[in-house]
């Protein structure tokens, strides 16, 4: 069990609120100074205008640092995924995560069945495994219907039960559903607020155990039978009115995540187990 953080998780950090924002190289120095194991690279367009020598450079930057790399992106054609396997190659990363995009099943799942069968072999080749998230555009019965289909160990289920609540899926249920096919695991808590006038609520995210997330759950029934996929922290921190407090609350956020990640693994998973 990898433990580290994503792009998602410094989502303010590289906002166009913030003056300076924080770039890849930079974050991959924040994921190091926090002892991660790992930092996904998730949805950055900025990789894609990179030249090969910076992505390399990235590589370089975060083998000195003794950090894992993961990258992540969206939709499952196949040109589409070819590109970002090329960048985890360039990257050394061995897990990419995407996610089955509404209008790619439209037709129904077969579509995105031929698509991915049809990136499968390069996939077995490099070794590198592709982790579709589950979230409320595809209904997770679907996504597991897509990667019982395509039936590779290369291919399985970022789960985020986040994700699912607005499309009426119970977070446990999402679990249940998904834990013996996660091959990457988002980590984040989410809960409901009354909006002002008790007209409606508002969902977004909270403090690891303030919020609705079952971690004792999720964690138990993801790494069961010896299954070690890594576990990503990520945020969905509303503004918090200013920049300074914005940022702070993000990364208290963050390390409240990350020790009880730890502590977490500390007490159920032998030290063989970890990594």
């Amino acid at each position: 069990m990898k433990i580290g953080i994503g792009t998602y998780s410094l989502f303010w950090e590289f906002s166009d609120r913030t003056p300076e924002p924080l770039g890849i190289a930079g974050m991959i120095d924040r994921a190091a100074s926090l002892d991660c194991e790992v930092f996904q690279i998730c949805d950055d367009p900025r990789l894609e205008e990179m030249e090969a020598d910076e992505v390399r450079g990235l590589r370089e930057r975060a083998e000195l640092l003794d950090l894992e790399l993961e990258l992540g992106t969206r939709a499952v054609a196949r040109d589409h995924l070819d590109r970002y396997l090329d960048l985890a190659e360039a990257l050394g990363a061995t897990t990419l995560r995407s996610m089955v995009q509404s209008q790619e099943i439209q037709p129904g799942p077969e579509a995105a069945i031929a698509e991915l069968r049809a990136v499968l072999p390069r996939l077995e080749a490099t070794g590198i495994t592709l982790a579709l998230e589950t979230y409320e555009q595809v209904p997770t019965e679907t996504l597991l219907e897509i990667v019982a289909a395509v039936d590779s160990p290369h291919l399985g289920i970022c789960l985020d039960p986040a994700n699912c609540v607005s499309a009426l899926e119970h977070p446990k249920d999402v679990v249940d559903g998904c834990a013996a096919r996660t091959a990457n695991l988002h980590v984040k808590d989410f809960a409901f607020a009354r909006q002002e006038g008790w007209v409606g609520f508002t969902y977004s995210g909270a403090p690891l155990g303030d919020g609705l997330l079952d971690l004792e759950h999720e964690l138990s029934a993801v790494y069961a039978e010896g299954r070690s996929p890594s576990a990503i922290v990520e945020h969905w921190l509303p503004w918090q009115g200013d920049l300074e407090s914005t940022l702070a609350t993000e990364r208290a956020w963050t390390t409240r995540t990350l020790t009880a990640l730890r502590d977490w693994r500390s007490a159920h998973l032998p030290s063989a187990a970890r990594g």
